[in-house]
């Protein structure tokens, strides 16, 4: 199957981790994404927009240095994720609260200038979300069917709530960013970036 040969990762992988599984409401901000909705109300995205938006959310990651980049992260079901994307790649990582100010207060020891913000949900991240529109720096945001997408650079359309769907999503971030800035292959594993509980 050609189509199968182009994603990053098998489709199989992908229905497991349930990446694709919506919310009951949706956003017009995501309505480009959805594939359809389910007999139980949910919305179900659309496994080639989300595969394309992963691969084109690498690509512009790996135009930076991992210094230049910050990931922010309040959900908790992505901490373990987050986390281990840090570890593979260097970049920095919120996991839970993210520090207000630190990238327009200059007055804080904790300031940093970076150049590229990625948040897993627009709501939970709102204030790191704002720390970068301050900024003027670019951001990427994984976003679920209830997403608004308001000053997102770039939406990653997924489901962005589910453990083993924020797990594979960094994992395939972190191979795909590692490969394409020239680096050693990621010797982590995907459980490495799923919590099972």
């Amino acid at each position: 199957m050609t189509e199968e040969q182009k994603l990053l990762v098998p489709m199989d992988e992908y229905l497991r981790a349930g990446i694709h599984i919506g919310t009951k409401f949706k956003t017009r901000h995501m309505e480009q994404f959805i594939y359809k909705a389910r007999p139980d109300g949910l919305f179900i995205l659309n496994m080639q927009k989300i595969d394309e938006r992963i691969g084109i959310c690498a690509n512009l990651l790996a135009q930076f240095k991992p210094k230049d980049m910050i990931v922010s992260s309040r959900r908790e079901n992505s901490w373990k994720a987050v986390s281990a994307f840090g570890k593979a790649t260097g970049i920095r990582v919120f996991a839970g609260r993210y520090p207000p100010g630190i990238l327009t207060n200059s007055a804080l020891k904790t300031f940093t200038e970076a150049k590229l913000m990625m948040v897993t949900d627009t709501w939970p991240d709102r204030n790191a979300l704002n720390d970068a529109l301050k900024a003027g720096i670019p951001v990427v945001a994984l976003c679920d069917t209830n997403n608004n997408a308001n000053n997102i650079d770039l939406v990653v359309p997924c489901n962005n709530k589910g453990k083993k769907a924020l797990g594979l999503i960094f994992y395939i971030i972190a191979k795909e960013y590692l490969a394409k800035r020239g680096l050693p292959e990621m010797t982590m594993k995907l459980e490495d970036f799923v919590d099972e509980s």
